[in-house]
């Protein structure tokens, strides 16, 4: 079984990359350098006219993944946005303080996608305390994958956690591995642990010279960093080498 490529952007220029390298599919958000948020209108609307399927990011802000009311509301409006503008899917998750997933909560958002989109629970799953039944939790309320490290700060490090819910799914969910994914250690995070998914940001040090001016005024980042074809293309390379080894 071949595996797929999600590349997550947070801008146009990264939408780009990621198709011009042979990503199979985007995770599209904002605001990369903090784990990702919702992206805007715009970007959704622009992202829907490309080839590639997208699934949306859905949160509202950083830090956790406790939600207020309010939030929710955000949230709900989102996924309504994303179904709307034809967007494949959403990526979303909510926990309880006792770091459960957020069970009444998630099923109000899938109620949202009005069966219109393709669901993965982001990494919010990570920081559960039990893996395990929070798996059999996100497959009792329909989400097609769950997005993990394996609760491991990278996918390498949760190689073993990894392996072990891909072989407790069963074919009932896809495990989405991700977290410190690169072209030199993906064949063997795909040798030890079995999944069928990868989801990798790509990202290199921005090639441009920072602008002095718009540093000086708060507008830039030194440390930038921007969506690579090559960087996917490699990833991909490498996947596939790792495939013709099993074949």
């Amino acid at each position: 079984m071949s595996v797929l490529l999600e590349v997550c952007v947070d801008d146009i220029a990264g939408l780009d990359a990621a198709q011009q390298g042979g990503a199979d599919r985007i995770e599209l958000c904002s605001s990369l350098g903090c784990g990702g948020l919702t992206p805007s209108a715009g970007l959704m609307a622009e992202a829907a006219t490309r080839s590639l399927p997208v699934i949306a990011l859905i949160r509202p802000r950083s830090g956790g993944f406790v939600y207020s009311e309010a939030e929710a509301r955000v949230m709900l409006h989102d996924i309504a946005l994303a179904a709307e503008l034809g967007l494949a899917g959403v990526a979303i998750g909510a926990l309880t303080p006792e770091r459960q997933l957020d069970r009444p909560l998630l099923e109000r958002l899938i109620r949202a996608a009005d069966g219109r989109l393709q669901l993965t629970l982001h990494r919010a799953f990570d920081l559960v305390r039990d893996l395990g039944a929070a798996l059999e939790t996100a497959i009792a309320l329909g989400f097609q994958r769950v997005l993990t490290s394996g609760g491991a700060p990278s996918a390498m490090a949760g190689c073993a956690q990894l392996a072990a819910l891909v072989r407790q799914s069963q074919g009932r969910i896809r495990i989405l591995a991700g977290s410190g994914i690169r072209p030199n250690n993906v064949a063997a995070l795909l040798a030890a642990t079995g999944v069928h998914e990868v989801h990798a940001s790509c990202r290199r040090p921005a090639c441009e010279t920072p602008d002095g001016e718009l540093l000086a005024l708060g507008f830039g980042d030194a440390a930038a960093q921007q969506t690579s074809a090559d960087e996917v293309r490699a990833l991909r390379q490498h996947m596939q080498l790792r495939q013709q080894t099993q074949d």
